[in-house]
């Protein structure tokens, strides 16, 4: 018993169940990926041989790789933008009292609550290029003229847009609660302060709020540019890369590379560009995190 009294034991034996359960998680797949992009897997083939580094150079050559990756980069960053400011906003109008407030917290968890293949097909059939009822709208709000309507997965650009706004509507109820959580954490006299000085909203909001939701939001954001780094059935459900390649992020080219093109070592060394750069922007975002919350 006195052994168990001793910080110095009883804090590891408590964690190692999680670094287990984290090993068996990560650990044991990255391994395998390692392993097998240094071969010459195929599916359907029990024989394998070593061919060191030749994967990642042939991700490296190809176009399609290149595309991808910009491609990963623009559905990031630019999904966790919108995902910020509007979760942002939305958890400052949750913070309100209004009639209904209730019932409209609960609406907003569905997104995320739901399957997200089968909020993603929903999406599919309302951005359809013929019957898409986001084309109405805009249409009786003469956005768009009759026989211009935009064909969201027929063009690059759109194609583009509409998996963004998608994932942004997966994603935004996540980051609105945690960040409402931040909000709500913030102790009421020191808004009352800002409002004795005189302080008006985007004032206290830039110079009382911000400053200490920082900490909230940099979570908010890794945790968000993780999913979107490494997510890809929004993709697959709604085009599949397509068209020529314009959606195309890493995630589901490792997933036709590998799985649907029996190519195993080929895919496994794709997903492998995937570790790196999320162990940057994970140490990164922690690090300026931990100063802000020092200062």
């Amino acid at each position: 018993m006195r052994l168990l009294d001793r910080e110095g034991f009883l804090g590891p034996v408590m964690i190692l169940p999680a670094v287990l359960y984290v090993l068996a998680l990560v650990g044991v797949p990255f391994c395998l990926s390692l392993y097998l992009a240094l071969t010459d897997a195929k599916i359907a083939s029990s024989e394998l041989s070593f061919v060191g580094l030749e994967n990642f150079r042939s991700a490296l050559a190809s176009p399609t790789f290149i595309k991808s990756l910009g491609n990963t980069f623009i559905f990031t960053f630019v999904s966790q933008a919108l995902v910020l400011v509007l979760g942002k906003v939305l958890a400052t109008c949750l913070t309100k009292d209004f009639v209904g407030k209730s019932v409209l917290r609960f609406l907003i968890l569905l997104p995320w609550v739901a399957p997200i293949s089968l909020g993603t097909i929903g999406w599919k059939w309302m951005l359809d290029s013929l019957y898409s009822p986001v084309n109405w709208v805009l249409q009786a709000l003469h956005v768009v003229g009759k026989n211009t309507w935009p064909m969201w997965f027929g063009e690059k650009d759109l194609a583009m847009a509409a998996v963004i706004a998608v994932h942004v509507w997966r994603l935004l109820p996540f980051s609105a609660v945690i960040i409402l959580a931040g909000l709500t954490s913030i102790p009421r006299e020191i808004n009352e302060a800002a409002d004795v000085d005189g302080a008006g909203f985007w004032r206290r909001e830039l110079y009382v709020v911000l400053p200490l939701q920082r900490p909230i939001l940099f979570v908010a954001g890794l945790f968000g540019i993780i999913f979107a780094f490494t997510d890809m059935t929004v993709i697959y459900v709604l085009k599949r890369g397509g068209p020529a390649q314009a959606t195309q992020v890493l995630a589901s080219l490792a997933f036709f590379t590998g799985i649907l093109g029996g190519d195993l070592a080929g895919g496994a060394a794709i997903s492998l560009f995937l570790f790196p750069v999320l162990v940057v922007v994970a140490v990164a975002m922690l690090v300026i995190a931990r100063r802000t919350e020092v200062t």
